[in-house]
C-alpha cells in the first residue's frame, strides 16, 4: 500500500504530459489546417471554326479545258480538249503528232494556247516565215505563205484536170500537197479543198483566184 502512494505523484505527472501534448497537438491543427488540394481547370476549348460562317473555306473552281483546232500537216486534224496550262507543242501531239512533211521549225511550240484559238501546221514545202504567234480570233499560225509575195498562173486551173506540175504553181503548194489534191479528186467544188490534208481556211483563200472546177 505504501509503494502504490509512492508511485501516485509519477503517475499523475505522466497523465497530466499526455493530456498537455494532446491540448498542444489539438491547437497547433487548429491554427495550421490541412492543404487542401489544387484543382486545374482546362481552358476551354474555342469553338470549332467550321461553325463560323466567316471562317468557311472558300473553294477555288476548276479553270475549264480548253478548246483548240489542230489542222495542217498533222495526222489527225480536229477539235481537241487540253489542260489551262497547255502549250502549241501539247496540241499537236494531241493530234497524233505532226506529219512527215510538217515544218516544225516555223511554228512557235512554246506558245501558251488560249480557247477557240486554231493551230495550222504548215509544210516543209510550203514557204516559211520567221515564228509569230498564234492570235484569239482564230487565227493562223507562222509558216504560211505571204499572199503579197505568192505569185501564182496567170489563169485559173482545172482541180480535176491539172497536172502535178501546174499544181505545184499554185501559191504555197508543194509536191506532197500537190499529190494529195490529186489523190482527193473529183471535186464539185472549190470548196472541196478543205478535205484535203494541209488546206484550211486561210490557204484556201489563196487558192481561190487560181483555181477553178469543171
Amino acid at each position: 500500500m505504501s509503494s502504490l502512494r509512492q508511485q501516485t505523484p509519477a503517475i499523475i505527472a505522466t497523465s497530466v504530459f499526455w493530456i498537455v501534448l494532446f491540448v498542444a497537438y489539438a491547437l497547433f491543427g487548429q491554427r495550421h489546417p490541412q492543404a487542401q488540394p489544387i484543382e486545374i481547370i482546362p481552358p476551354e476549348t474555342p469553338a470549332a471554326t467550321t461553325d463560323c460562317p466567316e471562317a468557311a473555306i472558300i473553294e477555288t473552281p476548276t479553270p475549264a479545258p480548253l478548246r483548240v483546232y489542230v489542222s495542217g500537216a498533222v495526222h489527225s486534224a480536229g477539235v481537241y480538249r487540253l489542260p489551262p496550262d497547255s502549250l502549241v507543242v501539247d496540241a499537236i501531239e494531241r493530234a497524233d503528232g505532226a506529219a512527215d512533211d510538217a515544218d516544225l521549225v516555223a511554228i512557235n511550240l512554246a506558245h501558251p494556247l488560249a480557247d477557240g484559238e486554231q493551230i495550222y501546221v504548215p509544210t516543209q514545202a510550203e514557204a516559211s516565215s520567221p515564228p509569230s504567234p498564234i492570235t484569239r480570233s482564230g487565227a493562223v499560225i507562222a509558216g504560211a505563205q505571204n499572199p503579197d509575195s505568192a505569185s501564182g498562173p496567170s489563169a485559173p486551173i482545172d482541180l480535176n484536170a491539172a497536172s502535178q506540175e501546174e499544181l505545184e504553181s499554185l501559191p504555197g503548194i508543194g509536191p506532197a500537197m500537190a499529190q494529195r489534191i490529186i489523190d482527193g479528186r473529183p471535186y464539185s467544188v472549190v470548196d472541196d479543198l478543205l478535205h484535203v490534208k494541209g488546206i484550211g481556211d486561210a490557204k484556201l483563200g489563196k487558192l481561190r483566184p487560181y483555181v477553178t472546177v469543171q
